[in-house]
C-alpha cells in the first residue's frame, strides 16, 4: 500500500470539503514521530493541531484507555453515569482560572464546547447576542462558523449564517490595529448597532489559533472583563487550542490577571481521544433545565479515562515549565534564521504555542507563497508543519510538549535547511 494509492482512493471515497495538508498517510506514532505506510518517518510539529500535547501513545494514557476499555466504553452518562466523569470534573473545575464556585460539562469536540457555552450564557442572561472577534476560529457547526472571524473557507457556501451574532476587530499591532481600536470598535457597537442589555457573552481565544497565533493584549482582556462587568455580560474564553500546558501554563487564561466566566477546552484534553468540556461559574453553569445540556456521546469512558491521564502526565512530566523551555529555544533558533531571512516580520507566542509571520521581502504584503513554500519543503525533508493566518502567511509550531531535545534539534536543522531552500541559499 502507498500514499499514493490511499490518495486515489481517497478521491473516489471521501468528499472534498475534507481539505488535507498533507498526502502522508499515517500507520503508526510514538511520542514526536510518525511513520507513514510506506515506512517513512516524520517529525510531527502539528500533534495533531495541538492535540497530542503529551505525544503520541504515552504509555500512561495508554494504559488508562485500556483499563477502561476493559470495563466498558459506553453507558451514555445521562442514562447510567460513572464516577470518573464526576472526578475529571472536579478536577478541572479547581484548575480552571478563577476563584470561585465552578461547574463542568462535558461533551465531544471544541466546536460542541462553544456551542453549549453560548446556550449557557444565553439561559444565564436571557440575552440573544454574541460578540466574537475577526480572525478568530470557534468550530464548523453553524455557531461555531458563525462566530469564527474567517470566510474562506469555513462559511463559503454555505449560506446564511446564525443571526445575533457581531465581530470586532481583534488587536495586532503588526496589522495597525491596537487594543484601543479593538475595545473602541465594541464601545462604536454599542452606540450604533446593539444594545449592550441584549447581549448574552463576548467569546474569545486568549491566542487566536486558525487566525494566525496572535496573543491577545492584557489590557484587552482587563477591558473585556471591566465591559462584561458593566453591562452584566459574560465573558468567555475559547481554550480549544490554548489548554493544557501548550502557552507554559495549564490555561493560558493563567497568563492574565482577570478571569473568564466560562472557558470551553476540547483538542489537548484528552491526549488524541474525542473529548471536550466547558467548565464555568456555578450559578450560570446552573441556568439551563436538566435535560437542555448533553449529548449521546459526551463525556464518553475512554476520553474521559484519558483526560484523567493527561492531567496526571502534564504534572508529573513538569510540561507547562517544558513548553517555556522549548518555546524560548525555538524562538532563539528562529531569530536566528530570522538574520538573513527578511521575509520574516514578527516571532511570537507563549510557551510553546510560537509562530512566524512571513511577508513579501519588503516587507509590503503577506507571503502566504513563502509560508506555504516552507511547509511543503520540510514535508519532503521529515518535518510536519502547518500554516494559519487570514492570509495564510503564518507557520505555526505546535509539536508534542514532549518532544524529544535531540528530535527537536533535528527538527530546527530541517527548519533551517528548508528556509534556505526555498530562498535559494
Amino acid at each position: 500500500m502507498s500514499n499514493a494509492e490511499l490518495s486515489n482512493r481517497r478521491d473516489t471515497a471521501v468528499a472534498r470539503g475534507v481539505g488535507m495538508q498533507t498526502q502522508v498517510y499515517a500507520e503508526r506514532a510514538l511520542n514526536s514521530e510518525v511513520w507513514d505506510v510506506e515506512g517513512n518517518r516524520y517529525i510531527d510539529f502539528a500533534a495533531g493541531i495541538a492535540v497530542v500535547n503529551t505525544g503520541h501513545c504515552h504509555p500512561k494514557i495508554l494504559d488508562a484507555v485500556q483499563k477502561q476499555a476493559a470495563s466498558f466504553t459506553h453507558t451514555c452518562h445521562q442514562v447510567m453515569p460513572y464516577a470518573n466523569y464526576i472526578r475529571l470534573a472536579e478536577r478541572l473545575n479547581e484548575k480552571v482560572p478563577g476563584d470561585f464556585e465552578k461547574k463542568t460539562i462535558f461533551v465531544t469536540t471544541g466546536a460542541e464546547a462553544v456551542e453549549n457555552a453560548v446556550k449557557i450564557a444565553r439561559a444565564a442572561t436571557n440575552r440573544p447576542a454574541v460578540i466574537a472577534f475577526g480572525g478568530a476560529f470557534h468550530g464548523r457547526t453553524f455557531m461555531g462558523m458563525t462566530l469564527t472571524g474567517k470566510v474562506a473557507p469555513y462559511k463559503k457556501g454555505f449560506g446564511a449564517m446564525m443571526p445575533d451574532v457581531y465581530h470586532v476587530p481583534f488587536p495586532i499591532d503588526l496589522h495597525g490595529t491596537s487594543t484601543e481600536d479593538a475595545l473602541g470598535a465594541i464601545t462604536k457597537l454599542f452606540k450604533s448597532d446593539l444594545d449592550p442589555e441584549r447581549v448574552a457573552a463576548i467569546i474569545i481565544e486568549p491566542v487566536q489559533g486558525e487566525g494566525g497565533f496572535y496573543p491577545a493584549p492584557a489590557e484587552l482582556m482587563r477591558g473585556l472583563r471591566a465591559l462584561c462587568d458593566e453591562h452584566g455580560i459574560i465573558m468567555v474564553a475559547d481554550e480549544v487550542q490554548t489548554g493544557f500546558a501548550r502557552t507554559g501554563n495549564l490555561f493560558a487564561m493563567d497568563g492574565y490577571d482577570v478571569c473568564a466566566d466560562i472557558t470551553t477546552m476540547a483538542k489537548g484534553l484528552a491526549g488524541g481521544l474525542p473529548l471536550a468540556a466547558v467548565t464555568g461559574r456555578a450559578d450560570i453553569m446552573d441556568a439551563a433545565a436538566p435535560g437542555g445540556l448533553g449529548g449521546t456521546y459526551g463525556g464518553n469512558p475512554l476520553g474521559i479515562a484519558a483526560a484523567n491521564a493527561v492531567l496526571d502526565v502534564i504534572e508529573e512530566e513538569d510540561l507547562c515549565n517544558r513548553a517555556n523551555e522549548l518555546g524560548s529555544r525555538l524562538k532563539q533558533r528562529l531569530e536566528s534564521i530570522r538574520e538573513r531571512t527578511p521575509e520574516i516580520v514578527d516571532i511570537r507566542g507563549p510557551g510553546f504555542m510560537i509562530a512566524a509571520e512571513l511577508n513579501t521581502a519588503d516587507g509590503s504584503a503577506p507571503n502566504p507563497e513563502m509560508a506555504n513554500a516552507v511547509r511543503a519543503e520540510a514535508l519532503s525533508r521529515g518535518l510536519v508543519l502547518l500554516t494559519c493566518g487570514v492570509y495564510g502567511n503564518v507557520i505555526r509550531f505546535l509539536a508534542p510538549l514532549t518532544v524529544q531535545d535531540d528530535i527537536f534539534t533535528e527538527a530546527m536543522d530541517i527548519l533551517e535547511a528548508s528556509i534556505d531552500a526555498v530562498k535559494g541559499h
